[in-house]
């Protein structure tokens, strides 16, 4: 395992991360306790250090889990977790079917939910501390930045950021939050066929000048890159992927087939869909969907094979840029995808 430390910040994280989604929502097949933690253990065991949670993910769940599997384990590993939606009052995160619970991201309620995820995790510090599926709101909200450094000022937490979502997009939120906010770290979804507007929100750190890296969660393209659906896929009951329609399917398994050329027999193509995330050098770990030992030993190995070539690179560009040969459709994203209007007497941002 590889890995790759903060700019400007004292946190080093491994280049493949676990995030616990998988394993303790229900979304991706249901987990015991046991198996949840022994995926836990056994990605420890191959050098992942980062473990990404959700005060929301299970109800709380996420951070037991990482309470029970890791309970001496605590300055080995770096623990990741989220606050803002209100599950205590409302239940879990899109417990009814895809919509979202309220959320509050009042300082009050962020503090009382760093509070109460600190209990479960068992532990008297969150590495970092990350603002669940922010809106355009929260990042013109003095009050709850002050919240966040005085959660860090008390040592509560030691680094904070932002995770967006929960479909694609979000791309002012996230380019306005970089802009305007010192945020050590913004977690988003961006893959190789969902490259927008990830790589917006990446320039938009370049450009100005800010240290801020980034979390990449959905890096396979919720199991496409993976390179194992077949036409007669069928997806289990209650699985998030059944929301989808078929032509999901069938047009991604094209776009794959024009991408194997990046296999071979020292790295499969779960592991190139990680080395490309991984050749931006403002990637800090990614987060593939963890849902089985196999495949976490491959993702989790994928640090270590061979890193894409300049031209395998700018092949993958090309195909993107012409859909990968695939017809394009009407790409549907959330949140705000267009400049927003400054207020009356406002610099823009």
């Amino acid at each position: 395992m590889r890995f790759r430390t903060y700019k400007n910040a004292d946190l080093r994280v491994s280049e493949v991360g676990f995030g616990l989604w998988t394993v303790s929502t229900g979304w991706w097949g249901q987990f015991t306790e046991g198996e949840a933690v022994a995926l836990m253990h056994k990605a420890f065991d191959l050098g992942i250090t980062l473990f990404d949670a959700a005060d929301t993910y299970g109800n709380g769940r996420s951070e037991e889990l990482i309470a029970k599997a890791f309970p001496k384990q605590r300055d080995e590993i770096v623990i990741a977790t989220k606050v803002g939606y209100d599950f205590v009052t409302h239940g879990e995160t899109r417990g009814r079917g895809q919509r979202e619970i309220p959320q509050d991201f009042s300082p009050e309620a962020i503090t009382r939910a760093t509070e109460s995820a600190l209990k479960r995790l068992k532990t008297d510090r969150i590495d970092l501390l990350q603002l669940h599926n922010i809106r355009m709101e929260q990042i013109e909200d003095d009050a709850l930045w002050r919240s966040l450094d005085q959660l860090k000022a008390s040592g509560k937490i030691r680094y904070h950021g932002i995770a967006l979502g929960p479909a694609i997009g979000w791309m002012y939120e996230g380019i306005n939050c970089i802009r305007s906010r010192k945020v050590t770290s913004v977690q988003h979804i961006y893959n190789i066929l969902e490259q927008h507007p990830g790589r917006a929100m990446h320039d938009a750190a370049t450009e100005a000048a800010r240290d801020t890296m980034f979390l990449i969660r959905v890096t396979h393209s919720s199991g496409m890159l993976e390179g194992k659906y077949t036409e007669d896929t069928v997806f289990p009951a209650g699985d998030h992927r059944l929301h989808r329609p078929r032509s999901w399917l069938l047009n991604g398994i094209k776009k794959v087939n024009r991408l194997r050329f990046l296999e071979s027999e020292e790295r499969t193509l779960g592991q190139a869909a990680l080395q490309w995330l991984l050749a931006d050098e403002r990637v800090a770990s990614t987060l593939p969907n963890i849902y089985e030992e196999a495949q976490l030993i491959e993702f989790a190995k994928a640090s270590e094979t061979p890193r894409l070539t300049s031209d395998e690179i700018s092949r993958i560009a090309e195909l993107c840029e012409e859909n990968f040969g695939v017809e394009r459709e009407e790409p549907k994203f959330k949140g705000t995808m267009e400049a927003p209007t400054p207020a009356a007497g406002t610099a823009a941002v």
